[in-house]
């Protein structure tokens, strides 16, 4: 199906001739229209792919418009969108596209991230048309067909570190990648499961059907995770700085850094979760410790107060890397497992969080 803006930039014919398919351009073909074209082609195919997807359709699809063929049929389908957003970065990164973008993905649209590289106007960052290998992969995924335990379920995880600021150009932070937290968000999505990722400061793309919340510091982090229940089940990846600074709206100078830095204790996010009146059905926190792993993982478990506890020794090259040997503790046993891709940590951690749930009422 061609839009008209897309006309612009080719032609029906030229599609038909590729695709060997015809080519829907309008809403108000008589004949098609006769037979209720819009609703046939909406619901005779497996899925929907939009690509690309410009910020004015986004837009359009976020409100429910139905003015033309396009917006018509993506209202009335019944089957899986996907969409491979293409756009100037500014526009990207406009306010109201996060928006629409938000809401597209809690109404169950499948919303790629953008490549970033250079555009058309020359401009440089997020908003390229996805490869087409992407947008392949991204369709087979959807298509698949796979178990989804957690269909129905709300599954909270946070991920990456947070920077606590100084003064306007420095802050204290950690060198947590993201990289196991939006794994498990993914695994968690692909599982069937609503998600909420909050994110601190990474530049990781959203994994597709996950609902992403940035934040920068703990304080945000806190009131991120409360804003986000009820949920079925919190995974607390994200490595939380300890403390903060009460930060000064000035840069200090070299000759102030010798004084000593005041810090103050930032909330305990993972175990006001643990002990909240609304606390998911399972909370898993994470550990990372550098010695004693299992030892030092057990007692953080029983001080939290929470369900499991995810440990692994980052003494290595763990933090940033690809791979991740955890153990998985609770009040009863620990299960160690060895060297995985974090990816396959995610699927197996997100198993096991839906054989603990069961099925959704």
């Amino acid at each position: 199906m061609l839009t008209d803006g897309g006309s612009h930039f080719v032609t029906a014919m030229t599609l038909a001739a590729l695709s060997e398919e015809p080519v829907h351009t309008t809403l108000w073909d008589l004949k098609d229209e006769t037979e209720m074209g819009h609703i046939q082609l909406s619901r005779e195919a497996d899925l929907v792919v939009v690509a690309p997807g410009t910020a004015d359709l986004l837009a359009r699809m976020a409100a429910g418009i139905a003015d033309d063929l396009a917006t018509t049929l993506l209202l009335a389908t019944d089957k899986p969108v996907l969409v491979a957003p293409a756009m100037n970065v500014r526009m990207w990164s406009h306010a109201a596209t996060r928006r629409n973008v938000a809401t597209l993905r809690r109404d169950g649209v499948t919303v790629m991230e953008p490549d970033e590289g250079t555009m058309a106007c020359g401009e440089y960052g997020p908003g390229r048309l996805p490869e087409p290998a992407r947008i392949l992969a991204a369709a087979e995924t959807l298509l698949a067909p796979a178990a989804r335990p957690l269909q129905g379920r709300h599954v909270l995880v946070t991920a990456g570190p947070t920077h606590e600021p100084i003064d306007p150009v420095r802050y204290l932070a950690n060198r947590s990648s993201g990289k196991q937290g939006f794994a498990i968000a993914d695994a968690a999505a692909r599982a069937g499961a609503r998600v909420t990722l909050i994110a601190g400061p990474v530049t990781l793309p959203t994994p597709a059907g996950v609902d992403r919340v940035d934040v920068e510091t703990a304080l945000e982090m806190a009131a991120a995770v409360r804003a986000t229940l009820p949920a079925d089940a919190a995974v607390m990846v994200a490595a939380v700085a300890d403390w903060r600074v009460e930060a000064t709206g000035q840069k200090l100078k070299k000759g102030m850094a010798a004084a000593a830095l005041p810090l103050t204790e930032n909330p305990d996010i993972l175990a006001a979760l643990s002990r909240a009146p609304d606390r998911p059905r399972l909370v898993i926190g994470f550990a990372a410790e550098t010695e004693r792993v299992i030892e030092h993982a057990t007692a953080k478990l029983a001080r939290k107060g929470c369900d499991w506890i995810v440990a692994n020794d980052v003494s290595g090259d763990v933090m940033g890397g690809d791979a991740n040997a955890v153990h998985l503790i609770n009040a009863a046993d620990v299960e160690s497992w060895a060297e995985l891709p974090k990816t396959e940590v995610a699927a197996r951690l997100i198993a096991r969080i839906a054989d603990a749930l069961g099925p959704a009422a």
